[in-house]
């Protein structure tokens, strides 16, 4: 059935395009963090093993949300590895690094998530897609914040 909610085909395909780039770097970034949680060790194991289970749990939630945007919007949400692999802008990590490094890495994720969400916001505007931009407002949001609190981590 057609789809007829004020968004022209063309605008609905480039927002599905940029938020399958999100949820692809905000899958990665999730089985990263999931990752660093259970593979953490040193002085500050109990304060980042329960940080970074917050931090999956949230990411968690966003992936099926980002995905249920992609499919309101009338297109196929990426759902595999070699999907997200292509698309996403965060790199896979080799082998189990140092706590201190994990949190340098956690933070520049998040980062790279807020900006490819930044990055869709031209085409939500000229389409008036406002649902898209609320989403892309709420991860940014949650992303900056989450990029703050780690980068603390890392200072004095």
């Amino acid at each position: 059935m057609k789809i007829d909610i004020g968004i022209s085909e063309a605008n609905r395909s480039a927002i599905a395009q940029g938020l399958s780039r999100l949820l692809a770097d905000t899958y990665t970034l999730y089985l990263q963090t999931h990752n660093f949680h259970w593979n953490v060790k040193g002085p500050m194991f109990q304060t980042l093993h329960l940080m970074f289970e917050t931090q999956y749990n949230e990411l968690a939630l966003a992936v099926d949300e980002i995905a249920e945007r992609i499919r309101t919007l009338g297109f196929a949400a990426p759902g595999t590895y070699k999907q997200f692999v292509e698309l996403s802008s965060i790199k896979e990590v080799e082998g189990v690094p140092e706590a201190k490094e994990m949190i340098r890495l956690l933070v520049e994720g998040q980062e790279a998530c807020v900006r490819t969400a930044r990055s869709i916001f031209p085409v939500c505007d000229e389409a008036s897609d406002e649902p898209s931009a609320d989403l892309l407002t709420q991860r940014m949001q949650v992303h900056e914040k989450t990029a703050w609190m780690l980068r603390s981590l890392l200072e004095g």
